[in-house]
């Protein structure tokens, strides 16, 4: 059946092995010391962890300059190591999808240096190269203000290279069949080794042509069906979760018309309208982003995230929109970076606000889509602006009082672990959450687990319920005869709102809180009339508690469906 994809409905926990927790003693988290921490994460209520890179690497990008697909850092452990985790998520019921890094390499990867060495080397067209510096190199910069160049002369090879990050990660030549077989094999040796799919880093970037000729790159989708395919064929459940900051406009060129194409993408677009709406009590552009996301396939599915590990990016905002989030969120120059985002974590960017924290979290648990919570959030960790770049909002995990916050046993961590100020782990850390049962750590897990229990979010239809008051905002999903629906108020004042459920009959008259109490019933006009405290949320089933009785096996016209044709 269809409703059995199993990223549809889940939780997605994204994390770094070197960042969570070190077994070995050397300062640099391991797959040994994650596997320790498996039965947190099961206690948590995720469904699937998403690993950063850990493959060999020279480290100068976070692990994202590979320098072998088919290796294990060893600073993280080694394969056996690594499907020893596999196994573990296995036992509890978590899949594992991990990054797939092939717009570029590292400039230590063997394939690179052979290029470089010996123009007649088979690995010379795997990458992209010109004798001359192209007209352009200062453009197109994915790190602006950091990165001077797209291409780099290199001395060994007497030619330029193509590299659209760092300078030290030259770009694949994706077209290049050849790259695109080597692709599908380094899929196919990782899904050999437990994993469930791939989060696939820069899509656009990679599906574009390259070239010193090239001034318009024109993306190649059919690469995408190719991914796809082969996964399909290979393990018929593993995923694609596509990193594509993409205009709405070319979704579908993702997800493809027929669901061919990426399974999953980030919701880029939704992302930074919510964190207007939470700047500034607006929540019109949000329900207008919504609409314009609305379109995907069956089996396609958004992720919904608050942060990640890279910088807020604000690129797609208006220029007053952003400047709104930059004075609410990030106002000092050094909190910004590559004059588009913000690379502060999201409980320093709150002011560290309980109210506001829960209202953010409310909201992605409730926007269409699967929510992807970053390791850290779910405690509300801080960053450590001091460091560079985005490393800010990359600190160890904390997970108690002991030195280092419990991350490692070694007398300096490869990344320092915040131990000042109010977000240092001696006053937040996982220990210390767990022992209280109001601590942000268990709401996370009672808000993961009724999001769990409310389907209709990753399977049904939404619908924007209008209210005369931009600051509040509601949405009810409806699926299979049953619906929810949610209330959120985006300002820091107490809000009344008055509104219809769109439901006839006696359905919408009763809307039951599955949070707490206070429940609401309809006036005779088939009105809720709601007081909602300054950052408020309310998640309602509409109807009763009898949903699941009441549950039917296919879509039907019951709150306004369609029948199925036959």
């Amino acid at each position: 059946m269809i409703d059995d994809l199993w990223y549809k409905n889940g939780v997605i926990y994204c994390l770094s092995v070197g960042s969570y927790m070190d077994a070995n003693g050397d300062g640099v988290g391991d797959f040994k010391g994650l596997l320790r921490r498996l039965d947190y994460l099961h206690g948590l209520g995720i469904t699937t962890i998403w690993l950063m890179p850990f493959q060999t690497s020279p480290g100068r990008d976070d692990g994202y300059d590979i320098a072998d697909y088919y290796s294990v850092d060893p600073r993280y452990g080694t394969l056996g190591d690594f499907v020893e985790f596999t196994h573990g998520c296995k036992q509890r019921g978590i899949r594992v999808i991990i990054d797939l890094v092939v717009n570029h390499t590292s400039d230590q990867h063997r394939w690179f240096k052979e290029a470089r060495r010996d123009k007649t080397s088979p690995y010379r067209d795997w990458y992209v190269w010109s004798d001359k510096k192209p007209a352009g190199a200062n453009k197109g910069m994915v790190f602006p203000g950091v990165q001077k160049s797209t291409w780099t002369r290199d001395k060994e090879s007497g030619a330029y290279y193509f590299h659209r990050f760092y300078d030290f990660q030259p770009d694949l030549n994706t077209s290049n069949p050849h790259v695109q077989a080597e692709i599908l094999k380094i899929m196919g040796f990782w899904i050999q080794l437990g994993v469930s799919g791939f989060r696939m880093d820069a899509v656009p970037f990679i599906i574009a042509t390259k070239g010193a000729k090239v001034k318009k790159p024109v993306e190649q989708y059919d690469m995408l069906r190719a991914f796809r395919e082969f996964l399909q064929w290979r393990q018929g459940d593993a995923i694609i979760l596509a990193e594509a900051n993409v205009l709405p406009k070319t979704d579908m060129k993702y997800f493809g018309r027929d669901g061919d194409r990426m399974h999953m993408m980030f919701n880029f677009h939704v992302n930074q309208h919510l964190f207007y709406a939470l700047a500034s009590a607006d929540t019109r552009p949000l329900a207008k982003a919504l609409k314009a996301t609305k379109p995907r396939p069956a089996t396609a599915q958004w992720g919904l995230f608050l942060r990640n590990h890279d910088e807020l990016d604000l690129g797609r905002l208006t220029k007053v929109q952003r400047d709104t989030v930059f004075k609410s969120f990030g106002p000092d120059k050094d909190m910004q970076l590559y004059d588009r985002g913000i690379r502060r974590r999201l409980a320093p960017m709150l002011g560290g606000d309980r109210r506001r924290l829960e209202l953010a979290y409310s909201l992605m648990c409730t926007l269409p889509g699967t929510p992807v919570i970053r390791y850290g959030d779910e405690i509300a960790m801080g960053d450590d602006l001091s460091l560079p770049e985005r490393n800010c909002a990359r600190t160890p995990m904390q997970w108690s009082t002991e030195p280092h916050g419990g991350f490692t046993k070694s007398d300096k961590p490869a990344c320092p672990v915040i131990d000042e100020g109010p977000y240092g782990f001696p006053h937040v850390n996982v220990a210390k959450q767990r022992r209280d049962p109001n601590s942000m750590l268990n709401w996370t897990e009672r808000i993961i687990r009724m999001r769990k229990e409310v389907p209709e979010v990753g399977w049904g239809d939404f619908t924007v319920i209008p209210v005369r008051d931009p600051a509040v905002f509601i949405m009810r999903y409806d699926w299979r005869n049953n619906s929810v629906l949610f209330v959120h108020n985006l300002d820091e004042k107490p809000r009344e709102v008055a509104f219809s459920t769109g439901l006839s009959g006696e359905t919408g008259a009763h809307l039951i809180n599955l949070l707490a109490e206070d429940h609401s019933h309809a006036d005779k006009r088939g009105q809720h009339r709601i007081v909602l405290e300054p950052y408020g949320y309310r998640w309602y089933r509409v109807g009763g508690l009898d949903y699941l009785l009441k549950r039917s096996d296919i879509d039907d016209d019951a709150v306004g469906g369609k029948k199925h044709p036959g």
